[in-house]
Parts: structure tokens; sequence; C-alpha cells
């Protein structure tokens, strides 16, 4: 994992951050997005159907599913020292690019594509992620991320009241919660 001070962002910009864990996707786990989402079609939770009717002779996973993962394999990769919290503010770009068969294991890419300052709270980070299957050299999935991180303010002891930015330390991160 990478540390980032939320002070010096813009020093990444056109980075490869990092890569995350690979991550199963069950079917059990399938099964479970299913009933949080309401989406039974077959084509994701019939593995009896599955074997005969899908090319593949498995089931498939809801390409929501991978969005929806994003932020668990996003904290994997990066800790923003200084941040109290990271707001998603837009998803651009995202495409699915192929079908993934349940039981396959995932992990994303992540580079830092442009930092800007539109928000007194902290800076906008456009990040690119590339989703990938193992042993697959081709993306499952495309995105451009932006957040806002916020940055965590203390206040400084020699000034009284005024606050003002200053990095906090590792115990003090926050996962992002993008809220995909």
């Amino acid at each position: 994992m990478i540390r980032i001070d939320i002070k010096d962002i813009q020093q990444h910009i056109g980075s490869n951050i990092g890569t995350s864990k690979w991550v199963e996707i069950t079917q059990s786990r399938v099964n479970r997005f299913a009933e949080a989402t309401g989406n039974f079609q077959w084509i994701h939770v019939d593995e009896e159907r599955a074997k005969t009717e899908m090319p593949s002779g498995q089931t498939i996973i809801h390409n929501y599913l991978l969005l929806s993962l994003i932020p668990q394999l996003f904290d994997q990769i990066v800790t923003i020292a200084g941040l109290k919290y990271g707001k998603n503010q837009g998803a651009e770009n995202i495409r699915f690019l192929r079908s993934l068969n349940t039981g396959c294991k995932i992990r994303i890419r992540l580079k830092l594509s442009k930092v800007e300052y539109r928000d007194s709270q902290g800076p906008t980070a456009n990040f690119y992620i590339v989703m990938e299957e193992q042993g697959s050299d081709k993306a499952v999935l495309t995105m451009d991320l932006q957040l806002l991180l916020v940055a965590a303010l203390q206040k400084d002891e020699k000034e009284n009241e005024k606050t003002t930015l200053k990095a906090v330390s590792s115990d003090q991160h926050q996962p992002l919660a993008l809220g995909l």
C-alpha cells in the first residue's frame, strides 16, 4: 500500500498508484448481490441452467457487482494522510469490456490522472481504474473516478482557535468510502 499526503497529491499526477490484491467472486457473493439488488436473471444465479445454456457452462458475474467492489479494492492500494473522508463526485466513461464467469479472481490498477482545486474542502482527484481478471491480459472494466478529498483540519495550538491544514498520522486514516 502506498501512502500519499493530501498536501503532496499533485506530485503523483500521471503515476500508477498501485494494484489491489486478487479477490475471488464466488457464486455465494453473486447470489447475495442478486438478493440485495433484486436482479435474479438466470445467467447470474441458475448454475444448472448455465451448464447447458451458457457458452462457458457457468454463471456470469453481474457487471454492477464488479463496479461495487471498486471501493474495497481502492482502499487496498492507497492511504491518504490528512484525509477526513473521500466523497464520490462522479464516475465517467464506465466500460464493461467483457463478461466474467463466477469463480474468477479480479483486481484493479489505479492511476492518478488529474487533481483540481474546485472546493475549499480539498482537492478533487481523478483516478483512472482498470479491472483485470487473473490469467488474462484483457481489461474487464475501465472507468474514470472523481473523488473530492476532504482534508482533515486540526487546531493549531499556537494560534488558539485558528484551524489549519495539517497531516494526520497514519493511524488516523479513514477509508475513502467512495459510496458507489
